[in-house]
């Protein structure tokens, strides 16, 4: 069985992928369970740039097995697009959810429904062998509430309001935020490719 690396950590995200990717005959792991444990600086300017420089690195490193490297994160456009690349280090420490999203309530108090708008948007790379290289970007769009609202999903989902559904992702059962998160429509994407690699 051809294996997929997941060059994460998170165990919300690997759970997440290995959900939507599971129709497939892939052995899906995490870095833990290849006993990969290096921390790859997150350096570029764009999700894709990220996506990119952690799928390499990780790759070098992966006895010729496919590597999948997502980097993924919020942009407010009030905000001209931050967090962005800098989601999970809003507030100055990496994965510090409680701080960023305090941080991003307090930019926008007192702010219009326009004034927060926003979009989650994920970047993806699989590098399926030094010749070929997957990219795919997936966007959901929404609106910052004022408060924290719901109780599932993780980082920014109790702020992040989609209107059409009249909840936030936090309040969002797994299948109805996987069908239409932006990790949803990135990896539906990356279906359409590894159809092709089966």
């Amino acid at each position: 069985m051809k294996k997929i690396i997941i060059a994460s950590n998170n165990d919300h995200k690997i759970g997440e992928i290995k959900e939507i990717l599971s129709e497939f005959d892939f052995e899906i792991l995490s870095l833990k369970e290849v006993n990969i444990n290096i921390d790859v600086e997150e350096t570029g300017s764009t999700f894709i740039d990220n996506a990119y420089i952690k799928a390499s690195e990780i790759y070098k490193i992966a006895d010729g097995n496919m590597v999948l490297a997502d980097d993924s994160g919020l942009a407010v456009e009030s905000l001209n697009g931050a967090p962005g690349v800098f989601s999970a280090r809003f507030a100055g420490v990496h994965g510090d959810t409680k701080a960023n999203n305090e941080k991003l309530l307090y930019l926008l108090e007192g702010a219009s429904e326009h004034e927060r708008k926003a979009k989650f948007i994920c970047a993806m790379v699989l590098i399926v062998n030094v010749d070929k290289i997957i990219k795919v970007q997936g966007e959901v769009d929404g609106v910052i509430t004022s408060e924290f609202i719901g109780d599932e999903g993780f980082g920014y989902d109790p702020l992040f309001y989609v209107e059409e559904y009249k909840k936030t992702f936090a309040q969002m059962n797994a299948e109805v935020k996987n069908a239409i998160s932006h990790r949803g429509r990135a990896l539906n994407k990356l279906k359409t490719e590894l159809k092709d690699l089966v």
